[in-house]
């Protein structure tokens, strides 16, 4: 594995995004990997349940971009060249398969957020089952901006229509807390106690023989298929694609590949801090 750990301690199967110096970025190796390792621990009879956390300093700051933007020699995204939207939905595409292995595991999946959960690592953490966010933790979908949209289209399903609309219209992040009065946290302890209550929730849940907890994941999970979820996500990856080829999009990555990412990123978000 080049992105990720995997262990398993009794009836828990731990999968750790550990790419710390990079703030756990996602490469095209990542969603791979944490496909793999989902069913590794599906195929286990001893794995009751799958933990999945973050090394370092947060849980995920969103795909790994620096060395892509900076280059300025984006794969299809040369603006004095015709644009092949099927050549970003074969990408994206895969890469969601992987974090909805997430969602599709036999298992459930307990994520623990701390520090920070954003852009596409958001995809991750709303695509597991049951979200543990430490109250000071920081999260949500800032390339709602400019260049990019969720491609896992899970934000309505979890916080309903309205506070969807509001994170993604602003690109906004919300602390733990909120993300708890929203229904898309489970719990937020916190921080000192994240881990503890987090552990507290793995056991309890790994004490339920694994065919009921198959069960119950099915039928609470029927719902959001029959609620769309399928379609919504197919636009969300062809959106995602178009996000970067928007007039915003390539004066984004031009700008980027002028003065590095992280002042892009800066001067994209500026306007919003005030």
């Amino acid at each position: 594995m080049e992105t990720l750990d995997y262990a398993v301690d009794g009836r828990i199967a731990r999968i750790t995004l550990n790419r710390p110096e990079r703030g756990n970025g996602i490469t095209l190796a990542m969603p791979r990997e944490l496909a793999e390792c989902v069913e590794r621990a599906n195929l286990d009879p001893a794995v009751h349940a799958i933990a999945l956390a973050g090394a370092g300093k947060g849980f995920c700051g969103g795909y790994d971009l620096v060395e892509f933007t900076e280059s300025g020699t984006l794969p299809n995204h040369d603006p004095t060249e015709p644009w092949d939207p099927v050549v970003d939905w074969q990408m994206m595409s895969r890469n969601l398969r992987g974090f909805m292995s997430l969602f599709h595991s036999d298992k459930p999946v307990i994520c623990k957020v701390h520090g920070f959960c954003v852009a596409g690592g958001t995809d991750m953490a709303l695509c597991s089952d049951l979200l543990v966010i430490a109250d000071d933790a920081r999260i949500g979908y800032p390339p709602a901006r400019v260049w990019g949209v969720p491609t896992s289209a899970l934000w309505a399903f979890r916080t309903g229509d309205q506070r969807a609309k509001r994170l993604l219209f602003t690109g906004d992040l919300i602390d733990g807390a909120t993300a708890l009065d929203w229904g898309l946290a489970v719990e937020a302890p916190p921080a000192a106690e994240l881990d503890e209550r987090f552990e507290a929730l793995l056991e309890r849940i790994a004490l339920t023989p694994v065919n009921q907890l198959v069960m119950m994941k099915l039928l609470v999970n029927q719902a959001l298929f029959s609620q769309g979820l399928q379609a919504t996500q197919t636009l969300g990856v062809f959106f995602d694609g178009i996000a970067r080829h928007t007039p915003e999009g390539y004066e984004f990555a031009r700008r980027a590949a002028e003065a590095g990412f992280k002042q892009a990123v800066e001067e994209r978000d500026a306007p919003y801090d005030g």
